[in-house]
């Protein structure tokens, strides 16, 4: 057979088993990860002290957040957002082209990954470079990731809701377990250097977050860049910006036939698409799997209170 036929025709990509590229224990998606880009993020990628790094599991708020940060960075001026692509503005440095894109960046750089901590650049735990960590209700996420998998053409197209729970609940799914990531990386938190986001927060108090978020950088805003900040990252906003909705994407790589990569941007979609025995069973994964850190996470407050204005209790 033509071994190149899957280049000439990326329409039978969703017809073949996605070979997906394994590192450490963690799959990731094909065609723009390699072992040696992530060994080299690992290993050798050198951060610098002013580094700023947005890091999330997928479908956590991780595009969101890189329009706050450009936003904070370029003091609430929305010209960089709408003229430059958030990938070259905020690379994945973990990807070649990302990291060619990192090495021509001017500091502070602002650099994104999908990274467990267990594989982030060993560069970092010696820096004084800061780290943004957005998370999420991983029943959103989790329901946010199936409709994305069913679109992008380097993931592995779904059979169905419930076998995409099973796989998300085992850690199946490219860039492995959520509760394994997030626990991971709750393990630095009181460190200095790290800041801990919820979606939920971003959802409930945008303004308020961005203050937070400029004092943690260091980079003081009036209220009036602060108005713009939250006015151009909101979900109509991003929407309408194709410097981060995903339109400029290949169709090879994104088919937005098959959905809208910015679907929803809302909180608690999950009870839309879960039944009673999927939510019992996902609840009682999590309480197993998420022992020791129960009660600090906004939407575990949802459940007794309707409460979302909680935030993270660190």
């Amino acid at each position: 057979p033509n071994h190149d036929d899957h280049f000439t025709e990326p329409s039978l990509w969703l017809e073949m088993a996605v070979q997906y590229v394994h590192y450490k224990g963690i799959k990731f998606p094909p065609g723009y990860n390699s072992v040696e880009n992530l060994c080299f993020a690992e290993n050798e990628f050198e951060v610098q002290d002013d580094d700023i790094f947005n890091v999330t599991y997928p479908k956590s708020g991780t595009v969101w957040m890189i329009e706050i940060l450009s936003l904070i960075l370029n003091g609430g001026n929305p010209s960089w957002n709408q003229s430059v692509l958030n990938s070259c503005r905020a690379p994945w440095f973990t990807t070649q082209l990302g990291l060619e894109a990192a090495h021509l960046l001017p500091p502070p750089r602002l650099l994104t990954c999908h990274l467990p901590i267990h594989i982030f650049p060993k560069a970092f735990f010696s820096s004084k470079a800061k780290v943004v960590y957005t998370l999420r209700d991983p029943r959103d996420v989790l329901v946010s990731y199936y409709h994305f998998s069913k679109m992008c053409v380097p993931f592995e197209n779904p059979e169905s809701f419930n076998h995409f729970l099973e796989s998300f609940l085992s850690g199946d799914v490219p860039f492995g377990s959520w509760f394994d990531h997030v626990t991971g990386w709750m393990k630095l938190k009181g460190k200095s250097n790290l800041l801990f986001i919820s979606y939920e927060e971003l959802k409930q108090d945008l303004f308020g977050i961005v203050e937070r978020l400029c004092h943690f950088l260091g980079k003081e805003l009036d209220e009036a860049a602060i108005t713009s900040v939250v006015e151009n990252t909101s979900f109509e906003a991003m929407r309408r910006n194709d410097m981060c909705n995903s339109t400029m994407l290949p169709k090879e790589f994104m088919d937005q036939e098959k959905g809208t990569f910015l679907r929803k941007g809302i909180c608690g979609d999950w009870k839309t698409h879960f039944t009673v025995a999927q939510s019992e069973y996902f609840d009682k994964v999590y309480q197993e799997k998420m022992e020791g850190l129960k009660g600090i996470f906004p939407w575990e407050h949802t459940r007794q209170e309707n409460h979302l204005g909680k935030g993270l209790n660190f």
